[in-house]
Order: structure tokens, then C-alpha cells, then sequence
């Protein structure tokens, strides 16, 4: 791994806490994701299943681990099952952890090789009565290939079919959405990360230049600074090209007059950053971009404010919404007709707004969190509004992420990034 070692009072915490949520007398079981194939020889670069990761501290392939805290055998309360390292595993992938190093990664002593996880397995589920399976129920989850993990969980009902089986989502779900300090001292890394993409490319871009080009600045900036590169396949978009949402082309060149949106972020130990500025092309923008921009930036400061425990996230995009519709009409881009006349379920701003504000971040770009339950603290949110004017030729959209604090309002960990307009203008002609 690029990065540097993690602590591990971090993942001796996280078990702690997720081992206090389970019922008596049950285990949990958590699997690596596999090495994906590609054809012939070659594989997806490999990256860890978050909830293992989470919990352990282990980045590496096929890997399990089991938590029983009533175990009656204290030494199985606890269990790592590792590939076995050996010379020729050395030298041809590189040296998997060894027991002594994956004792300082995750700070479980218990760790067994591959090979006996059969007999270890079948002598734990004799001793307990429910089991919890790791299954991915994000809510924007479509998936439609098999992971490890779905072949465990498979084996596991046939083999096992009178455990009475629990799902450990829900409570990773509320565990994994509230940061430990480790964590966001990581995710503040990850931002500092994609600062520095970012004044590398403002001091980069003029006209004439490509998307990818742009793309490629980024990258380099991203792996000399250890991040493994994008968190989430970045959206480089010049002119028209902003207003579709999801663009990964990045195959056009950037003309004069033109606004390029980036919505691009660095992982860092396996953890993600989310930043979106819209530039210009030239360095200077029209009177009319800055307008819409300017507009875009205020909406992005309100909606930050209103981010503090208690606040229901269904509710703070309608307030979001209020803010756009003001601003939109000032913009000329809507009139209280329009307002007045609007379809509730899909409100006039939606016009030139149609995507959420804010949605969790974490081991994840859109990361584990209930958003039915209220924000607290600790919690960490992207703040994302935009606005598109296709028939203007641009689109708009400018995101930070920010930590929700005890008291007072959200912590930008993107607060070093430059986002006045007439700051990024300064930069890119100095």
C-alpha cells in the first residue's frame, strides 16, 4: 500500500463497537473482495471490501474475519484467517502480512492461515447460535456480479441451515457514518491531496487544452502524494459537456470562453474525498458565469450552515431548494409563474437543479449513513449544488466536504481549496 500505516487503536475501536450491537452467543463473519478478472492474465487492480477494511485494518485478498465475543475459547473471539506467505509469494506479488504484522495492522492476536479456516469455522459455529452476514444494502447499490462475500454467505445457509442468520449492515450502517478523529485525519489527508491536483491544474489550464489532459495533471499530482488515484471516476467536463451529470469521457478540448466543471477526488487509505470547481477555460469568466456562479456559491455556503445535529436530511434539501428557487430567480432563469405552478413532487428548480446537495462520505464516496435518521456529529457530508443552463452552453457545480460539529457550524475540510471566483481568476493569471 501507497499509504502510511494506520493506527490500530482505530479498528480495535470498531470492532469493539460493532461487537456491542450483536446479540448473545453470535458470531460475525467478514470476507475480502476478490481479485476481479479482466481476460487472459490480467485483473482489476484489487481493493478491499470496506467493512473488513473497517474493521480490521487488512487490505489485502482473501482474507476473513470472524468476531464472537462470547466465545467460550478467548483466543477465538477475535480470528484473522490470512493467505499463508511464503519466498515465491514474495517474490513474485510482493510479501503478504505476516501473523506478527497483521497483529500490528489489526491488533488481533488470533491469527490462522487460509488452510484452517474449515476446521476453526465449523468448531465456532458449533458454539453459537446466530450468525451475521457482511451484504451491501446501500441505498444506490445495483450490483449485478458475485462477490466472495455472496459465496460465502451462500455456503454458509446451505452447510449451516439451523444458525439463525442477522444481517450486519444496520449496524454498520450507523457505526460507519459517525467518524472516529483517525478517520478524519485521514479524510483531511485525502482533501489535502486533491488541493494540490487542483492549484496544479489551475496554474495548468488554458485553451486548447483536453479534458484527459486535465485528467492527467490530476493523477500525477494525486500518486506522488501515496493516494492509490481518483476515489470515483472523475468528471472533467468542458462547456456543454457540464450539463450531463455523470460525463466520464474527459475526451474534449477546453475552448476559449469556455467554463470546465471537475468533479474529482483523492482516496487515501482506502478513504475518499469528493471535490467539485467549475473554472474558466481563459481564466477570466463572463459577466453572466460569474453571475450564475456566484449564485451557485451562496446556495453552497446556506446549505452548509444548516448542516448540525438533529437535521433530517429530507428535509434540508427542501430548504435547499427554497434557496435555489430565490436564487434562480433572480437569475431570470425562472419566474413566479413557473414557481407558482410548480408539480410539488418535481418543483420548478428542478429545471436547472435536478440532483441532491449532500450525501455521506467516508470509506465509500457515497458512504454508509441512515439518511432517514437525524445528523450527528461527527458525521461527514458533501455539499454539491449546481445549476445547468444548457441552452447558455455551461453548468455550474462547486463541492466541499464538511464534518458536522457539536455546536456552531460544519468543519470544511476543504476549506484551503480556492473557490471565490475572483480568487480562482487571481490564480490563474498570476
Amino acid at each position: 500500500m501507497k499509504y502510511l500505516p494506520i493506527d490500530s487503536k482505530l479498528f480495535i475501536k470498531n470492532r469493539k463497537n460493532f461487537m456491542a450491537k450483536m446479540k448473545p452467543n453470535s458470531l460475525a463473519v467478514f470476507n475480502s473482495n476478490d481479485i476481479y478478472p479482466i481476460g487472459a492474465d490480467s485483473t482489476i487492480p484489487f481493493q478491499q471490501d470496506r467493512n473488513i477494511f473497517y474493521l480490521s485494518g487488512v487490505d489485502q485478498e482473501e482474507s476473513i474475519l470472524l468476531l464472537f465475543p462470547d466465545c467460550p475459547n478467548p483466543k477465538h473471539r477475535e480470528i484473522l484467517f490470512l493467505t499463508e506467505t511464503n519466498d515465491h509469494i514474495a517474490v513474485w506479488e510482493g510479501e503478504k502480512l505476516t501473523k506478527d504484522k497483521a497483529f500490528e495492522t489489526a491488533g488481533i492476536k488470533t491469527v490462522y492461515w487460509l488452510q484452517d479456516f474449515d476446521k476453526v469455522f465449523r468448531e465456532v459455529m458449533a458454539q453459537c447460535n446466530t450468525v451475521y452476514i457482511n451484504t451491501n444494502e446501500h441505498y444506490r447499490a445495483n450490483i449485478e456480479t458475485q462477490t466472495r462475500e455472496d459465496r460465502f454467505n451462500k455456503w454458509l445457509r446451505e452447510k449451516f441451515p439451523a444458525h439463525s442468520v442477522e444481517k450486519s449492515n444496520p449496524i454498520l450502517q450507523r457505526l460507519r457514518s459517525v467518524k472516529d478523529q483517525i478517520e478524519l485525519d485521514i479524510m483531511q489527508q485525502a482533501c489535502r491531496i486533491t488541493e494540490k491536483g487542483f492549484k496544479r491544474v489551475l496554474n495548468f489550464v488554458k485553451p486548447g487544452v483536453s479534458e484527459f489532459e486535465i485528467e492527467a495533471e490530476y493523477m500525477h499530482e494525486f500518486l506522488r502524494n501515496r493516494s492509490r488515484g481518483f476515489a470515483y471516476t472523475p468528471i472533467v467536463a468542458s462547456g456543454n459537456n457540464a450539463n450531463v451529470l455523470h460525463y466520464i469521457e474527459n475526451n474534449q478540448p477546453c475552448k476559449d470562453g469556455d467554463l470546465i466543471l471537475m468533479d474529482v477526488g483523492a482516496e487515501y487509505a482506502n478513504y475518499s474525498s469528493d471535490m467539485t470547481r467549475t473554472i474558466p477555460a481563459s481564466g477570466k469568466f463572463s459577466k453572466r458565469q460569474k453571475e450564475v456562479y456566484n449564485a451557485v456559491n451562496r446556495v453552497k455556503d446556506e446549505a452548509t450552515k444548516m448542516l448540525v445535529p438533529g437535521t433530517i436530511w429530507a428535509d434540508y434539501h427542501v430548504e435547499v431548494g427554497k434557496l435555489m428557487t430565490s436564487e434562480l430567480l433572480d437569475l431570470g432563469l425562472l419566474d413566479k409563474a413557473d414557481v407558482q405552478n410548480e408539480n410539488p413532487d418535481w418543483p420548478a428548480y428542478k429545471k436547472y437543479f435536478m440532483h441532491g446537495t449532500s450525501h455521506h462520505i467516508g470509506l465509500d464516496t457515497h458512504d454508509y449513513g441512515i439518511l432517514t435518521e437525524p445528523m450527528t456529529a461527527n458525521m461527514v457530508f458533501t455539499v454539491e449544488p449546481g445549476i445547468y443552463i444548457p441552452d447558455e452552453g455551461f453548468g455550474i457545480r462547486l463541492e466541499d466536504d464538511v464534518v458536522i460539529q457539536e455546536t456552531g457550524e460544519p468543519f470544511n475540510l476543504m476549506r484551503d481549496i480556492p473557490i471565490e471566483a475572483d480568487e480562482i481568476e487571481d490564480i490563474m493569471n498570476s
